[in-house]
């Protein structure tokens, strides 16, 4: 659980002081980011937890996880971190970041689940190729 608090304490951070900078900014696009934002941010959170001791910043096979939103999802970490980013850019409102974000972002995540993907397949063979096969993204 120690590795939640060091690898996660800087996105806390940014979380808590992206609401305290928009906390007097409540218009209707501020409202609709920090929504998007707090739901990306709690499933990406929770997503990191059910990982467990299989997170690694490297791809590297521990154990297949396929419980919880990994019974859905094959990269939930990515998804609902780009859900929170997306939101927060969104509530941010300024047009280069949203450009850098949804074209950087993307390209960036697939390249590490192809990669990640790999390391499976290699390790868990029919096993991860039948997960993959039922779940999404």
């Amino acid at each position: 659980m120690k590795w939640v608090l060091w690898f996660d304490l800087p996105v806390l951070v940014g979380f808590a002081a992206a609401i305290v900078r928009y906390a007097w900014a409540w218009d209707a696009r501020h409202v609709i980011g920090m929504a998007i934002a707090a739901v990306g941010f709690a499933l990406w959170f929770t997503a990191r937890l059910q990982l467990g001791k299989s997170f690694a910043v490297l791809p590297k096979a521990r154990a297949l996880v396929t419980s919880g939103l990994y019974s859905k999802f094959r990269n939930p970490i990515y998804l609902f971190g780009g859900m929170a980013y997306a939101g927060l850019i969104i509530a941010w409102g300024k047009a280069l970041p949203i450009i850098v974000f949804f074209l950087l972002y993307p390209f960036y995540q697939f390249q590490r689940a192809r990669k990640e993907a790999e390391v499976l397949e290699k390790t868990f063979g029919d096993e991860y190729r039948r997960y993959r096969a039922g779940t999404w993204l």
